[in-house]
C-alpha cells in the first residue's frame, strides 16, 4: 500500500525543472499516494494549480507567503478566491504565515498579510499552512484569535508552543529538521503531542533529511523523517506512516 503522505512540498519551484516529469511520475511507484504542493505567491499558485491537473497524487495549497508581502498585489485577495471557486483542487490556503528571521521590518504588514488570508480560509472553511520563522508568539496569539483548522509546516517550537497549537485543534508536521543532530527541542515535542496532531512533510527541494542533508529533496525521503519519529514514538515505521496518511486525509478532507 502507498502510505506516504507529504503534507507539505514545492514542485513548482525551479530545483525541479530539469526532471520534474521523470520525477513526479516515479513518486507513486515509491510509495507516494499525495502530496499537498503549497504556493508562495500567485504565480506559483497558477504553477501548481497546472500541475495538480496533470499529477491526481497533487492537491494544491494557494497563499502569499510572508516574505512575498512587499511584492502583492492589490487584488490579491479577489484572485485567491477566484482561485477557490473555480479549482476543486484547492485543499487548503498556504503557505501563509510570518518569518521575522529574514525580513523582520516587515512584521506588520506580515501580520495583516497573514491574517487576512485566516479569514479567507474560515470563510471556504478550508485549512491553514502556516509557516512560522522565529516568530512563535506572534504566530501562537493570531491562531489563538483566529481559531482556524490548519497545521504549522516544518514545526520548530518548543513543547510549551507545541501544546497550545494542539489545544487549538491544529496540527504539527515536521520534515527533515528532526533528523538532524542540531535538532533542538524537536524529539521532546514528538515525544509528547497526540499521535493523532503529527503530519509529516518535506518541504520539497528544501530540508532533506540525514544522510541526504543539503541535497534536493523530495517525497521519497519521508520514510527517513519518519522511521526518526517512529523510533522516538517506539512504534512501528508502518504504524506511523499509516497514522500520519490518516491525520493528513482528516485535515485536508481527502478521500482515498
Amino acid at each position: 500500500m502507498n502510505l506516504i503522505f507529504d503534507a507539505h512540498a514545492h514542485y513548482q519551484d525551479k530545483a525541479f525543472d530539469n526532471d520534474r516529469a521523470l520525477l513526479l511520475n516515479r513518486l507513486p511507484k515509491l510509495g507516494v499516494s499525495a502530496v499537498v504542493n503549497s504556493s508562495t505567491d500567485l504565480e506559483s499558485a497558477k504553477k501548481t494549480l497546472k500541475l495538480c491537473k496533470e499529477y491526481d497524487f497533487l492537491f494544491a495549497g494557494v497563499g502569499i507567503h510572508p516574505l512575498s508581502v512587499r511584492d502583492i498585489e492589490k487584488s490579491y485577495e479577489e484572485k485567491i478566491k477566484n482561485m477557490l471557486n473555480e479549482d476543486q483542487n484547492i485543499v487548503c490556503i498556504g503557505e501563509i504565515g510570518l518569518d521575522y528571521y529574514h525580513d523582520p521590518e516587515s512584521k506588520e504588514e506580515q501580520k495583516k498579510l497573514f491574517e487576512k488570508q485566516i479569514e479567507i480560509s474560515l470563510d471556504f472553511n478550508l485549512p491553514i499552512v502556516v509557516h512560522d520563522r522565529l516568530a512563535h508568539e506572534d504566530t501562537v496569539l493570531i491562531l489563538q484569535e483566529y481559531k482556524p483548522k490548519g497545521m504549522i509546516h516544518c514545526f520548530s517550537g518548543d513543547l510549551k508552543m507545541a501544546k497550545e497549537i494542539v489545544d487549538l485543534g491544529m496540527y504539527l508536521s515536521f520534515g527533515g529538521m528532526v533528523t538532524f543532530k542540531n535538532s533542538g527541542d524537536l524529539e521532546e515535542v514528538v515525544s509528547n503531542i497526540p499521535i493523532d496532531r503529527i503530519l509529516l512533510e518535506t518541504d520539497a527541494p528544501y530540508l532533506a533529511p540525514e544522510p541526504y542533508r543539503s541535497k534536493r529533496c523530495d517525497s521519497s525521503f519521508i520514510p527517513l523523517i519518519a522511521q526518526k519519529i517512529s523510533n522516538i514514538r517506539g512504534i512501528s515505521l508502518e504504524e506511523l506512516l499509516w497514522t500520519t496518511k490518516e491525520n493528513a486525509c482528516d485535515l485536508f478532507n481527502i478521500a482515498f
